[in-house]
């Protein structure tokens, strides 16, 4: 990666050998790539919510907020970055806050769309936990948008998918929308 990298500077028309500036930047490039946009390749859901808690009883529904992520375009090869909500009905098993936010980073450390990561986290939380129903809804920066110019330096991008039982319930959808905007459901 790191060679491909220097050729790409190369082909820019500058010199990494010969620039203090660039000397290391393949291979900080390279490392960069695959531990924050890559690594999600190598993450399992099923493994990350493997460790489940089986409860006694169940809350209506589980929803954690504001889980920082960055990810990939694979349009343009530039970083989107936003927040992620999740909300799940759980049907007897539980997954550890810190797993969820595990789970966001396994499906967007990609090259993905906003839209294709924000299904696949509500598909994973309903097969992975066995859950009755689930939700995520993420609201991102895409720099794809930004960077063209001015006009759309302001702009954000929502996205929502529910899955399961969690589509027949806009009680649930509202209060994930809710707390996707801070604000009490």
């Amino acid at each position: 990666m790191s060679a491909a990298v220097e050729a790409l500077l190369r082909a820019a028309g500058l010199n990494p050998a010969g620039d203090a500036d660039l000397r290391q930047t393949p291979e900080r490039v390279a490392r960069l790539w695959q531990e924050e946009f890559l690594a999600g390749y190598a993450m399992d859901p099923a493994k990350i919510l493997g460790d489940l808690v089986v409860g006694e009883t169940d809350p209506d529904v589980v929803i954690v907020s504001g889980l920082r992520f960055h990810s990939m375009c694979p349009h343009h090869l530039v970083p989107f970055r936003g927040v992620a909500h999740l909300a799940y009905i759980p049907a007897g098993k539980l997954a550890g806050f810190g797993r969820l936010a595990d789970l966001v980073e396994c499906f967007t450390k990609r090259l993905t769309l906003q839209e294709r990561a924000t299904h696949q986290i509500a598909q994973a939380l309903c097969q992975g936990l066995g859950a009755r129903g689930a939700g995520c809804v993420m609201e991102a920066e895409q720099l794809c948008l930004a960077l063209p110019g001015e006009r759309h330096d302001k702009s954000g991008v929502l996205t929502s998918a529910f899955v399961g039982d969690m589509q027949e319930r806009p009680d649930l959808k509202a209060r994930l929308l809710a707390a996707a905007h801070g604000k009490e459901a």
